[in-house]
């Protein structure tokens, strides 16, 4: 006997599978993004902070253009521990992401940590850095980087040089210079860049380290003079300023990364389809301009070779942490 309402269940039987196989099929055109439409960039400093930035300035190009959605969580704490950690035991699934800073290596050499730098997450894309300076007040009788070098040579342990630390990516930068340049000379360090400039422009200390975008008004203003980049180039807005290694002192980069990594062990194609993604947001106009305009240079080094620089920077900043003993505290 055929009960009532039979016909139309088969009916909508069908069609619900008829519906789920479209489903299927659109989820496998759209390939792994498909069925993966939310990722979680953590980042492990306080909103407004470098990294901050070029993740929700990426965050919003990608999201307009794949049509996926990224949300940008801060997890604080520890100079970059907490957040580090939190990202560390996510998903390897590419869901989960971190956008990590110099501290990301500085860390394992000074403090117990729970990953491993070069083997705990997968190197998706060195997105951008801020490029960094070393500068004197303008009333300072040095005009170049060579006469404060020699001026400390001849003064040791009189020069002052103020950055952000202690532990920081100035005091290393600043540690790479002094044995690079064989001199003697006292880094002073202080909570944050203003406070260092402040140092520098009421003229309690000799010279400066760290990023450019801060000092870049008293520049202009001719309050500070540069001496010189602590990058590998120069810097487009001082360009008759020479880098550390044109004015003599070595390969030395002091400047600030943002990197972007996931948790070791997801897929090679979602490594690919995550690094496809940052790097054609990092071309557009609009992002570059943006980043520029507040003291970013986009860099966009993927795969390989930004593999082999993570592993490089961990080398040199453990031979400069031994060398110079640095502790954490």
């Amino acid at each position: 006997m055929r009960l009532p309402g039979c016909k139309l269940l088969r009916t909508s039987i069908r069609a619900a599978a008829l519906i789920m196989g479209l489903m299927a099929c659109i989820a496998a055109q759209d390939g792994w993004a498909g069925s993966r439409s939310i990722f979680k960039i953590l980042v492990p400093y306080p909103p407004g902070s470098t990294p901050d930035i070029v993740a929700r300035v990426l965050s919003e190009q990608i999201g307009r253009t794949q049509s996926v959605a990224f949300v940008v969580e801060n997890r604080p704490g520890a100079a970059g521990l907490v957040g580090t950690e939190a990202a560390a035991r996510g998903a390897a699934d590419g869901t989960t992401l971190l956008l990590a800073a110099n501290p990301y290596l500085i860390d394992p050499y000074l403090r117990k940590v729970s990953y491993d730098p070069l083997t705990s997450f997968e190197p998706i894309c060195y997105l951008a850095r801020i490029p960094t300076v070393v500068t004197v007040n303008a009333a300072s009788p040095y005009h170049t980087l060579t006469e404060l070098l020699d001026a400390a040579r001849a003064r040791p342990g009189r020069l002052t040089l103020a950055g952000t630390g202690p532990a920081s990516a100035a005091q290393l930068g600043f540690e790479m210079l002094k044995r690079a340049a064989k001199v003697d000379m006292t880094f002073v360090p202080y909570p944050g860049p203003s406070q260092a400039l402040n140092a520098l422009l009421g003229e309690h200390v000799t010279s400066a380290f760290g990023a450019y975008a801060p000092a870049a008004e008293h520049i202009k203003a001719d309050k500070l003079r540069a001496l010189a980049t602590g990058s590998r180039v120069r810097i487009d807005a001082l360009p008759e300023v020479p880098t550390i290694a044109e004015a003599g002192y070595g390969d030395i980069e002091g400047d600030i990364w943002n990197w972007l990594l996931a948790p070791a062990g997801i897929p090679k194609e979602t490594v690919v389809q995550l690094s496809s993604w940052f790097s054609a947001a990092m071309q557009t106009p609009e992002v570059k301009a943006k980043l520029t305009g507040l003291g970013f240079a986009p860099v966009t080094m993927c795969g390989a070779d930004f593999a082999a620089h993570i592993r490089k920077q961990y080398e040199d900043y453990g031979r400069i942490i031994r060398e110079a003993n640095i502790k954490a505290q």
